[in-house]
């Protein structure tokens, strides 16, 4: 595992990071730095904007209301984006919450939320998700912010599907053999992940799907699971398999 600072406040930034340019912090983060976690001008804190890499920086309290960030020196080279794309039916807020957290935790430089035939919330935050996934990155050292994308109809997603990825999805009816050696199987290549609504599948989705030469269905075993910890286990699937926890890198 990489040597990271686990003990140093992490903070997302817009701005540019260079050595010894301030960045002002917003007024959540002094209120979390000064307030919170009570910090001093002695103390560090780390700094990524998801192009610059991940920043060491002092703090520079320039009035009552006023912190500047001062980065001192690049601790980690930026990271090229995850190239797993996780496409999911939305869920319920909190739940949803969850399971976007999770998914970027679990390395998914993509978030594409899809409309199908039996999701329970047909709406959709997206700057709700994208905080998610900003929250998620800033607290497990991710220095690539994934791309979250707006909702799509299945059936446009398939019609543009690039072809040079594969779509793996989820099937609750798939046959119960090993995920992995089914995911193996096939040619290296970029993969998307597709987890399906509450209510599964339609039968007009299914056959959408396996009428596509570029899907693979799996099975996550005989449980039916909850869309959300579904997320988790395909993602841990999918990088066993093929992702970058595969043998032999």
């Amino acid at each position: 595992m990489p040597d990271h600072d686990f003990k140093s406040p992490r903070l997302f930034v817009s701005a540019d990071l260079a050595e010894a340019i301030a960045v002002e912090a917003s007024a959540d983060q002094l209120n979390y730095l000064l307030n919170v976690m009570r910090l001093g001008e002695t103390d560090a804190v780390l700094l990524f904007n998801g192009r610059d890499g991940e920043w060491r920086a002092r703090l520079h309290r320039e009035a009552k209301k006023r912190l500047l960030l001062v980065p001192e020196r690049r601790v980690r080279a930026q990271t090229p984006p995850s190239s797993l794309h996780y496409l999911f039916a939305p869920l319920k807020s909190a739940r949803l919450d969850y399971m976007v957290q999770k998914a970027v935790e679990m390395g998914a430089g993509v978030l594409q939320p899809v409309m199908m035939q039996h999701v329970q919330a047909p709406r959709l935050n997206r700057a709700r998700m994208e905080a998610n996934a900003l929250e998620a990155a800033e607290q497990c050292g991710i220095l690539s912010i994934p791309d979250c994308r707006e909702m799509i109809r299945l059936a446009d997603l398939l019609r543009d599907f690039d072809p040079a990825r594969r779509l793996v999805f989820c099937d609750e009816r798939a046959n119960e053999a090993s995920p992995i050696d089914a995911l193996r199987a096939e040619p290296r290549r970029p993969v998307s992940l597709l987890i399906g609504p509450e209510g599964g599948f339609s039968a007009e989705e299914r056959a959408l799907l396996q009428a596509c030469d570029f899907v693979t269905p799996i099975s996550l075993g005989p449980r039916i699971l909850r869309a959300d910890t579904a997320a988790v286990a395909a993602l841990a699937v999918v990088q066993a398999a093929v992702g970058d926890w595969r043998a032999g890198g």
